[in-house]
């Protein structure tokens, strides 16, 4: 079974068969670290009643694939990259802070010598240690290893079919590899799990993806659409439109229910949303029912491998930095980091575009705030969203995205698209 496809035939083959685009380095070298950044003078009550219960943490920026979607660009070490000793107090600074759950990433986490001493460190104060991988490089003995750390759980990325996760990791055999990585994990008993990036390519191999993490072994199902960040700003044609969210939901709804079969839970990504009437299948069970606004510097916390901090791993570097951790306090740099107090003071008056006149405006306050800026270079107009797509058709229109420019090629740069409104009729538009 194949889900709708965004791509013509002909467009799928050539997209699949294309070089990468000339003129950029595949994996640039980090520049250092912002530094001694402003915090304010004191806490708020508000900054202290937010703890970061989940924090994703990326050991390093050495990598061993160069994905053609990466949004790091991934692939060389940072230049000033924590020491073991200062992972370690990082570590306890966490566990102070009250994190419960610390997923490690790269580039690759594995590519960092001491990275089990420092899961083992993460399991020791009680958080629960997981990572994610594209999973190159995980051996038999390697999962033995993790899991004798304290690795409780590991999400390999599976982006497609063969031909697909290959051409999007850039590297023939990795969808083998990645498969090789889930059995080898499940069989040294850490709980595993798969996580796929939605865009043009990947979108109509949605079905066999879960058929196939399935046979794996694989416990729950990670699904984010790509954002035009790093690698992904590059190729803007490999994106979706906001109008093939018209397709992608009720593909989505019956990939629940066969996923509820195969005994595969589904965790949406942040830009998975917003209340459209898919809204309780897919998080029926949260407290609310469905997806509050933006998590990044209130229950999320992103750390860079050279001590950055910030809300979300995936915002951009340059405009999310809040502070590093050599020089303030993690507590500190949490509760009084203006990037960290964005989502906490953010209100409907943040807004802009169609998010500002929405019925849920205040109640979602434009939803990911990586995804819009990634775009857009501001927050709080976000063009991800199944409720929009479906008034936009309700009054005979859609939204389609531009890249009017192109990003610089730096880890975690974007470039700047414009947002243009035309009839749905117009040819090419898909209509569901």
């Amino acid at each position: 079974m194949r889900g709708p496809d965004p791509l013509s035939p002909e467009e799928r083959q050539r997209e699949l068969g294309a070089a990468r685009p000339r003129g950029l380095p595949i994996a640039p070298v980090a520049r250092p670290a912002q530094r001694r950044l402003p915090l304010a003078e004191e806490s708020r009550d508000v900054d202290r009643s937010w703890r970061p219960v989940y924090a994703v943490w990326e050991l390093t920026l050495a990598c061993d694939l160069a994905c053609r979607h990466c949004g790091s660009r991934a692939g060389h070490a940072r230049p000033d990259e924590l020491d073991t000793a200062e992972c370690l107090d990082l570590v306890r600074q966490m566990a102070a802070l009250e994190v419960k759950e610390v997923t490690v990433i790269g580039g690759e986490a594995y590519l960092r010598p001491d990275w089990l001493q420092i899961v083992a460190e993460i399991a020791r104060l009680g958080m629960t240690a997981g990572m994610t991988t594209g999973g190159r490089g995980i051996t038999a003995d390697l999962a033995r290893a993790a899991r004798s750390a304290g690795l409780k759980a590991a999400s390999v990325s599976v982006d497609g079919t063969a031909e697909t996760h290959d051409r999007l990791r850039g590297l023939e055999g990795s969808h083998a590899a990645a498969l090789e990585a889930l059995g080898q994990l499940k069989a040294a008993g850490i709980h595993t799990s798969a996580n796929t990036q939605i865009n043009r390519l990947s979108m109509p191999d949605l079905p066999a993806v879960l058929e196939t993490i399935a046979a794996a072994g694989a416990r729950s199902w990670q699904i984010q659409i790509t954002v035009p960040m790093g690698r992904a700003a590059d190729e803007p044609q490999v994106l979706l439109e906001p109008y093939h969210l018209l397709e992608l939901f009720p593909l989505l709804a019956d990939l629940k229910r066969r996923a509820d079969e195969l005994g595969v839970r589904v965790w949406p990504g942040n830009n998975i949303g917003y209340f459209g009437p898919y809204e309780s299948v897919f998080r029926g069970q949260m407290p609310r029912g469905h997806l509050a606004s933006c998590g990044a510097g209130r229950s999320t916390l992103g750390i860079e491998a050279d001590g950055t901090i910030k809300g979300c791993p995936s915002l951009p570097t340059a405009t999310w930095t809040g502070g590093n951790i050599r020089d303030a306090s993690l507590e500190a740099i949490w509760e009084r980091a203006a990037a960290l107090r964005y989502t906490r003071d953010r209100t409907v008056d943040d807004l802009s575009g169609y998010c500002r006149t929405c019925y849920y405006a205040d109640e979602c306050r434009a939803g990911c705030t990586w995804t819009a800026y990634t775009f857009f270079k501001r927050a709080g107009d976000n063009p991800y969203c199944h409720h929009r797509a479906l008034e936009m058709q309700r009054m005979g229109k859609r939204e389609r995205l531009v890249r009017r420019e192109a990003p610089p090629g730096e880890p975690f740069d974007y470039g700047g698209f414009e947002l243009v409104v035309e009839d749905l009729d117009q040819e090419g538009a898909k209509t569901a």
